[in-house]
């Protein structure tokens, strides 16, 4: 059994990765920590997990953490960064579901996260942790920078066709829109349901700091810098992310079978589902699961290529990721505790 220790187990993304990991048969879930509500009890805090876990919240405790096999920091960006030096050096593999480990270059993630990284000299350790891209990486790494969750939908929608050279990577567009779960479970007037229902809108068009960290992984695969416009929108909507993809075909990929690509090259992925010629993936069709869904289309066999890709940026984009992870560095099955069907209505 894996000794799991969480720290920061009170937001959506920690009730996720709790609500996953208390079905797992080869997790024991040690701790869960939280300032705010240590002595409370976990399903007093979210009824949904009476009867699945018997812990309270307990206050960081370095030993405790220490004890562990595994520890996830499901925290607000800067937070992690601080316990991952003395994790590491007590043996602890360690996996990060924010963003203070997911860009190599410590200039860049200081600007766009505000702050000073406190321990820079692991930015160069850490492993980017999505499978489909990493997992030979993943398997023997100590410290774990679990993606985003507009990155990991629009990652996964242009992986094939920048690994074939199909595309020209100056033309990427990424139009993305995200469930409000997205901004996190702390009070904001903006996140309020009378300001999120019946409206969808653009933000952060100047600049979102998931943009560098989709280049940086792009940039790995593709044989020229990637040039990428992207723009997150927030939709009424709880869970999910819906990326739509544009890219400019090369004269050399013109009359290429992008549907047959596609298909190739996530046969036998566990979790990326190409979907039939004509499709339009829905949001509700990945909620609650690990899956991402794609669809391929060139319209009017045209020189665009439109790639759709969803996901629940909870499960895939966040805390189901962060298992895949765990199960890829531990040699387990990667679908355990993942092999979940969606849930619908």
């Amino acid at each position: 059994m894996i000794k799991v220790g969480i720290i920061g187990g009170t937001g959506y993304t920690g009730v996720e990765l709790l609500r996953l990991l208390v079905v797992h048969p080869g997790v024991e879930l040690s701790l869960i920590t939280s300032r705010s509500e240590a002595g409370r009890r976990v399903s007093e805090l979210f009824p949904s997990l009476r009867g699945f876990v018997e812990l309270e919240f307990s206050s960081p405790d370095d030993a405790a953490l220490k004890a562990c096999d595994l520890v996830f920091a499901a925290t607000p960006n800067g937070v992690a960064m601080h316990y991952a030096r003395g994790l590491l050096d007590a043996g602890v593999r360690f996996i990060d579901l924010a963003a203070d480990f997911r860009i190599k270059d410590r200039i860049t993630w200081e600007h766009w996260y505000g702050m000073e990284h406190s321990c820079p000299e692991l930015l160069d350790q850490a492993v980017y942790g999505l499978p489909e891209m990493n997992r030979r990486q993943i398997l023997d790494a100590q410290l774990i920078a679990n993606p985003g969750c507009y990155p990991t939908a629009i990652q996964l929608g242009f992986l094939p066709v920048l690994v074939q050279d199909a595309v020209d990577p100056a033309t990427l567009i990424a139009d993305a829109k995200s469930g409000a779960s997205g901004a996190g479970r702390g009070a904001a007037v903006a996140n309020l349901f009378c300001e999120v229902g019946d409206s969808m809108k653009a933000y952060g068009v100047a600049g979102h700091r998931h943009q560098p960290e989709v280049c940086q992984g792009l940039d790995q695969v593709a044989t020229e810098k990637v040039g990428l416009t992207f723009v997150p929108h927030l939709a009424p909507m709880i869970r999910g992310i819906h990326a739509t993809l544009y890219s400019r075909v090369k004269p050399q990929g013109m009359g290429q079978d992008f549907q047959a690509l596609f298909e190739k090259y996530y046969q036998g992925e566990p979790f990326v589902d190409v979907l039939p010629a004509g499709s339009h993936p829905e949001t509700r069709s990945v909620r609650g699961s690990n899956t991402c869904r794609i669809a391929v289309h060139q319209p009017e066999g045209g020189d665009t290529l439109v790639v759709l890709s969803v996901i629940d940026n909870l499960v895939k984009g966040a805390a189901g990721q962060a298992v895949q992870n765990m199960n890829i560095m531990y040699g387990l099955d990667e679908t355990t505790g993942l092999h979940l069907p969606p849930l619908l209505p």
